[in-house]
Parts: structure tokens; sequence; C-alpha cells
């Protein structure tokens, strides 16, 4: 009987190997592989009226969506223009995984896209309706939208392979 159990213990353990490893759990918007970047680029959320406004309560709430949608997508780092709007529209998630915000200058997205490329990871970019489609763009998508000053709430996700996809944050 002990040869029986010794030989079934190995034939359990072979089986084993030969099992693929298991994947992990993927969340609303899939975890990218380890050499792999995802780039997710976002308008910021709504906004208050004047210079350089901050995000209406609305805007705040959906903010804490975006962080909920993005907590297990793991986002290495987190880019925004130095507005208060774009700002306030990732510190949610920059609060819960424990990432800074690094600035950028809209005005020179080579150097964002120059950043981003150079550090691992995906990431979470925060820019404005008149930078989203270029941003997009700059990071391999395919197909870049056209925001106006009405559209708030569209998560574009950039994959590696250069398809882009939407996550409608609300």
């Amino acid at each position: 009987m002990t040869n029986w159990r010794g030989i079934a213990l190995l034939l359990a353990l072979a089986l084993g190997a030969c099992m693929a490893p298991a994947q992990p759990e993927r969340g609303a918007v899939g975890v990218s592989a380890p050499d792999e970047q995802t780039v997710y680029v976002i308008r910021h959320l709504q906004k208050a009226q004047g210079d350089d406004p901050v995000l209406t309560s609305e805007g705040a709430a959906n903010a804490q969506v975006l962080a909920s949608i993005l907590e297990d997508a793991n986002i290495t780092g987190i880019y925004s223009t130095p507005t208060r709007r774009t700002m306030q529209t990732g510190a949610p998630l920059a609060g819960r995984i424990g990432v800074e915000i690094t600035p950028y200058d809209p005005r020179n997205p080579d150097a964002l896209v120059a950043a981003v490329r150079a550090g691992d990871g995906s990431v979470l970019v925060v820019g404005h309706s008149n930078t989203v489609g270029d941003l997009i763009t700059r990071f391999g998508g395919n197909a870049a939208p056209e925001l106006t000053e009405q559209d708030y709430g569209t998560l574009f996700v950039v994959a590696a392979d250069g398809t882009v996809s939407e996550i409608e944050v609300e």
C-alpha cells in the first residue's frame, strides 16, 4: 500500500507541475502583463467655473469611482497637468495606491511620453479636452477621440498593441 501512496503523490506533483500558473484576477479594467504597459487617459472630471476651478461635487464623486475602477490595475504612476481639477481627478487613486501625482506640462507632450515610457508598469494620465486625443495617439493608440467642453467621464485605455477601449466613469 505504501508504494501506491508514493506513486499517487508523485503523479499529483507531476500533474501540478504541468498545469498553467494561476492568472491574476482581472477587475473592471484588466491587469497588464508585467512586460506590457497600459496607459489610461482621462480628461479631468466635472469642474466648477472660473480660473483654475476645482471639481464639482459630481466630479469629486466620479474621481472616487475612477479610483475604484483603477485601484487593482497595477498603476505605478499618475501624471497630471498642474491644474487643480486634473490633480483632484487623480488624487483619490493616488491616495488609495500610495503613488504621488507627477505634474507634466501639457505644452510638452513628448516629455510626458518619454517619462511614461521610461517607467515600468501602467499609468494614469489626466489631461484636458484639447489634449486627450493627441495623448492617446502619442501613446500608440489607433483611435483618437475628439472631446468637447461637455465631455466628461470617459476613461480611455490604450493597450500595448494600440487598441483603445473606453470605460465610462459614473
